[in-house]
């Protein structure tokens, strides 16, 4: 593989000027023979040197990456989410049924249900009990990301915040909503760990010094943000012991995990002193060469620091307000990642406490009390300002662990439409949060059995799962580049059949390949 075009080229040249002197070898044979035999030794000569002389020519142009392999970014371009092309055909809703209907069958008892519509139009191409409520599992997570999205913003930051202390030789730590810190410094081309401990104690020692403090510092949390119980009543006593879910505080470490990158097993039982006994020790650490010391333990604050309320994003155009603490001096703050960044991890990992979290936030943008009541109310409130009819659903939680929810495929396929296809730009920023089929998320794993291979790289889809439930909601843009949503959703499944993700799979993979007329 040593010789390169530039090569290939001059061999080209080499064998032209041979046929002109074979030709008038006929002519002139006595002459001719003399430059065919000189021609013939510099033929090699001419192959080492011509690269050196020439130089090699530029590599051609690397063909575009299979969809296999392309970034979810490229994805979400490449299926119909640049400007949809309205003259792509429709599918025929007889021939999406005839493709669906006959893989969309469960392995052992309960039922599916689902609904397939033309994101442009919303005309329904497939329809079985599309209308009927379900246990919709983790699918409730896209309802909780049209809340946060559309009453919080996508650009909005949660913020936590070290103030003085109600007493001299106090700090307090304020909890703002972000359940992602991480312990070392602040990391922004990170979502997890965007606001990083060791940054806020280093600001606190420099604040402190500034004010001539010294001597001994105790630290104080103030986790008022959110109220109620931090545990919802409605989750299971074994989703909580396996770690699904963890008491709600409005700031954690990793999502209310010892090590972020252990996603299972126990968790902090109160983030919010976990979190404020981490910063104590990196302010020990920061405050040890400017002779500030640290009290050993922390306590929960006995007033809240009187922070400003977390503020409701306007309509798109309207000036941004910038919520400005009130109260004590502000010493040091950190901020997290973007609303948007956060609803893509949520939605890509299916993070029941970064749900939940996400949900109060966003009731308290919208006056509602930081606790789950309020994020219910908060759902259902945006998802109708969003023009999805949302009476019929009961909503639990705001993550999908409870049983009670109940929303249908219709309710879901009309979300994903408006995430993908509808006016309001601020939900557009949910599409990265879908996972890829057999790429990324929750669907990495899926999609590489010969009957779903198809799908993979194409369909993006929100999953879920519970004992008995198992659901699937989405887009993909069909073989005629017609843009699709999606909703299949399975109640009361046999715990542990492999055929009913299969099934799932199945009728997306249908729908990828879909030129159904």
């Amino acid at each position: 593989m040593t010789t390169s075009t530039g090569t290939d080229t001059w061999t080209g040249r080499v064998r032209r000027g041979a046929r002109s002197v074979l030709a008038g070898f006929r002519r002139s044979w006595p002459a001719v023979l003399l430059t065919a035999l000189l021609v013939a030794l510099a033929v090699p000569a001419a192959l080492l040197v011509a690269p050196g002389f020439l130089g090699p020519e530029p590599p051609a142009p690397a063909p575009p990456a299979p969809e296999w392999h392309q970034d979810p970014v490229t994805l979400s371009v490449r299926q119909g989410l640049a400007p949809l092309d309205p003259s792509a055909e429709i599918p025929s809703p007889d021939s999406v049924n005839a493709q669906v209907d006959p893989v969309l069958q469960t392995d052992g008892g309960g039922t599916f249900t689902g609904l397939v519509q033309d994101a442009l139009t919303g005309q329904v191409l497939f329809d079985r009990g599309g209308s009927e409520n379900r246990v919709p599992a983790s699918n409730m997570k896209l309802l909780t990301a049209v809340a946060a999205l559309r009453s919080l913003g996508p650009d909005h930051r949660f913020t936590t915040t070290v103030t003085a202390g109600p007493a001299a030789g106090q700090v307090v730590l304020v909890g703002g909503g972000d359940v992602l810190l991480g312990a070392g410094e602040s990391d922004g081309a990170q979502v997890m760990g965007h606001g990083g401990l060791a940054t806020l104690a280093a600001g606190t020692v420099q604040a402190l010094q500034a004010g001539g403090a010294s001597g001994e510092i105790k630290v104080l949390v103030d986790d008022s943000l959110f109220t109620g119980p931090a545990l919802n009543p409605a989750w299971q006593a074994g989703d909580i012991t396996a770690g699904e879910v963890a008491p709600l505080y409005p700031l954690a470490l990793n999502s209310a995990r010892f090590d972020p990158a252990v996603t299972t097993g126990p968790r902090p039982q109160d983030s919010a002193i976990t979190v404020a006994e981490e910063f104590a020790a990196r302010l020990r650490a920061a405050g040890a060469a400017a002779g500030l010391t640290v009290a050993a333990g922390v306590e929960r604050s006995p007033a809240p620091a009187q922070t400003a309320p977390v503020q409701a994003t306007p309509e798109p155009g309207a000036e941004n307000p910038s919520p400005e603490g009130a109260g004590r001096t502000v010493l040091a703050e950190v901020e997290s990642a973007t609303v948007a960044e956060q609803v893509d991890l949520m939605l890509q990992v299916s993070d029941n406490y970064l749900a939940e979290a996400l949900g109060r936030m966003a009731a308290l943008a919208t006056g509602q009390p930081g606790s789950n009541e309020g994020a219910t109310t908060a759902v259902r409130t945006q998802l109708a300002k969003a023009g999805i009819p949302a009476d019929s659903m009961k909503l639990v939680d705001v993550c999908g662990l409870a049983m009670e929810n109940q929303v249908s495929a219709r309710q879901f396929t009309e979300v994903v439409r408006a995430i993908t296809a509808g006016t309001d730009s601020r939900l557009r920023e949910a599409l990265d949060g879908f996972p890829v089929a057999g790429l990324t998320g929750t669907l990495d794993m899926r999609y590489g059995e010969d009957s779903t291979a198809g799908g993979a790289g194409l369909v993006r889809a929100k999953t879920g799962t519970l004992n008995t439930v198992l659901a699937l909601s989405g887009y993909v843009v069909d073989a005629d580049g017609r843009l699709l949503v999606f909703s299949f959703i399975g109640n009361g499944l046999t715990p542990g059949a492999a055929g009913n993700k299969v099934a799932l799979d199945r009728a997306a993979t249908a729908l990828a390949a879909c030129g159904c007329r």
